[in-house]
């Protein structure tokens, strides 16, 4: 905070002497010590409040409009060779302030080129095995909410903001318990701890964890987390808001990415990360090659969202953006932060996914997906199938609104996955209070494809079948290895759906499988006692989808 002041008075001493005529008239110098002293004295004033309060980077590009401001004041004050002096710097500083402002018109192209993403047509399938990450983060927060008489002293306090991440090799939710208010904050002087639960469980209770924190985005003066931290990095230019990450020995710690403008004071491109201990208020950065291994989120979403608006909006430019628009692709801002939603694949690194969609109203067809590495900011942008047109996201949340329009149910964080080979939207559905009711599944290139159950999993083997009802063929996970057998039917049971028959089958050994009539035409001669040879998809599912079919005798 010293030194802050300490800029601010060297700050108010330059505006002065440009503001404060320094040639008068010998009958008019006795006030000039005075009003030299007096204005530098008020401007400096005004400055510190300006940093303290706004808590903008201290670089002196920032003082852009108090230049503008200034050398006009002096050089309409002043007379003679002084007024000419200060009306070129007037003239200067107009002339950086036009820069400044009109950088936005002209960045365009290093924007777009900041942003640029690897381009693939499809995600790896999902490994049906395994469970997605995919309790809505409303959901949780109504747990923790009512979990809240855990918190000592409950009174002082509030959930703060929710984020996800990894902990112990388990994908969990993190909310601090933040101060309710300034008096609060006056008796508190610090939080108790934070909220976990499970990311992939819904029937999961919120756990509190003991963690006192002094630095937080709750507390006033200088113990605001995100004020120590300007405080103690003054000229680092940083975006988005703090966020809680725990490692793994359950201590919290709070991040802000950081960076650089594109050019002037616009734009934004992400180079590392800060990390404060909200107990002692350390402060250590880190570029995105040196993140420590428990931060998942070291590109904030807010990094994301805006990376995305380059890439989506600057595609041929500025200008483009607003009016022709070719190959422009707007973000969804369906997401559950900042427009994105954070989400994890088998290894256990999070990504944030984005799907873009026409700038023209009324279209709810999916140009392309990305993801984004939220430890490296690195992005992969997919097209998807060309051949298909795929629905967005605001389109899936459209099909469960009117799936459970009676109920008012609705979705949220709707994730687009690659289950058995089907670009498929996976969307937690919630009642009116916000209660998870069901998960529904349903394809982007087939909407009439669609299924639901109490959690993800069985969601996803009801959608199999749904697949093979609708004339889809499934083609498995990642995971998933091809298989043979060969036995005799015990059991045969078909169903006709559409221009197809399912059929399902149990051989003599006790085994299941299921395939239909678009994959192997002949199953529908299928009787009990045939005897066949099956390639199939070894899932561990109780009814194993097949690949191919022989019935033995039949040709």
């Amino acid at each position: 905070m010293g030194l802050t002041l300490l800029y601010s008075v060297a700050i108010a001493v330059v505006a002065t002497l440009l503001i404060v005529p320094l040639t008068l008239p010998t009958e008019k110098k006795k006030g000039i010590v005075a009003g030299l002293i007096g204005t530098a004295i008020v401007l400096a004033i005004v400055i510190f409040l300006f940093y303290y309060v706004t808590n903008i980077d201290r670089n002196l590009t920032a003082l852009w409009p108090l230049a503008i401001l200034a050398t006009g004041l002096g050089a309409f004050i002043s007379k003679r060779k002084e007024q000419l002096v200060k009306g070129v710097l007037f003239i200067a500083a107009l002339a950086f302030g036009a820069y400044i402002l009109s950088a936005v018109l002209f960045n365009a192209n290093e924007k777009f080129d900041s942003a640029v993403m690897d381009q693939e047509v499809e995600i790896e399938a999902f490994d049906e095995t395994k469970t997605p990450a995919s309790v809505p983060p409303q959901f949780a927060r109504n747990k923790m909410k009512k979990a809240f008489g855990q918190v000592p002293n409950t009174s002082y306090y509030e959930l703060g903001r929710l984020q996800i991440q990894k902990v112990n090799e388990e994908f969990v939710y993190i909310a601090p318990v933040e101060f309710s208010g300034f008096f609060k904050w006056m008796n508190g002087d610090t939080t108790p701890g934070y909220f976990t639960m499970s990311a992939t469980d819904s029937s999961d209770n919120p756990k509190f964890k003991d963690a006192e924190m002094t630095y937080t985005p709750s507390s006033f003066f200088h113990k605001n987390v995100a004020r120590h931290l300007r405080l103690e990095l003054p000229e680092t230019i940083f975006y988005g808001d703090m966020q809680l990450e725990i490692d793994d020995e359950g201590k919290p710690h709070y991040i802000r990415s950081y960076g650089k403008f594109i050019s002037a004071r616009n734009g934004f491109e992400v180079t590392g990360v800060a990390v404060v201990n909200p107990q002692s208020g350390d402060v250590k950065s880190y570029s995105l090659k040196e993140v420590p291994s428990f931060i998942d989120g070291a590109v904030s979403p807010e990094v994301v969202s805006v990376q995305n608006s380059y890439f989506g909006n600057y595609v041929h430019g500025f200008w483009n953006s607003l009016f022709g628009k070719k190959d422009v692709k707007i973000p969804s801002d369906e997401g559950t932060e900042s427009n994105v939603s954070p989400i994890f694949n088998e290894e256990g690194s999070m990504f944030y996914f984005t799907d873009f969609t026409s700038p023209k109203e009324g279209v709810d067809s999916m140009l392309g997906y990305s993801l984004t590495d939220a430890r490296t900011g690195e992005a992969i942008y997919y097209t998807g199938n060309l051949e298909d047109s795929y629905m967005d996201s605001s389109g899936a949340l459209q099909i469960v609104e009117k799936k459970f329009i009676e109920k008012k149910w609705f979705g949220e964080m709707p994730i687009l996955y690659n289950f058995y080979g089907e670009a498929s939207w996976l969307t937690p559905v919630l009642d009116a209070n916000g209660f998870l009711q069901n998960y529904f599944i349903v394809s982007a290139a087939n909407p009439e494809i669609s299924t639901y159950g109490n959690t993800p999993n069985e969601a996803l083997k009801l959608y199999k079948t749904a697949l093979q009802r609708g004339g889809s063929s499934v083609d498995g996970s990642s995971s998933a290895e091809e298989a043979t057998a060969n036995g005799t039917i015990d059991r045969v049971y078909k169903e006709r759906v559409g221009d197809f028959t399912i059929v399902s089958f149990r051989l003599t050994d006790g085994t299941n499988y299921i395939v239909s009539t678009e994959v192997a035409p002949y199953a529908i001669y299928l009787e009990v006692k045939d005897v066949v040879n099956v390639t199939y998809l070894n899932t561990g599912e109780l009814f194993l989808p097949v690949k191919e079919l022989t019935i033995n005798g039949l040709e």
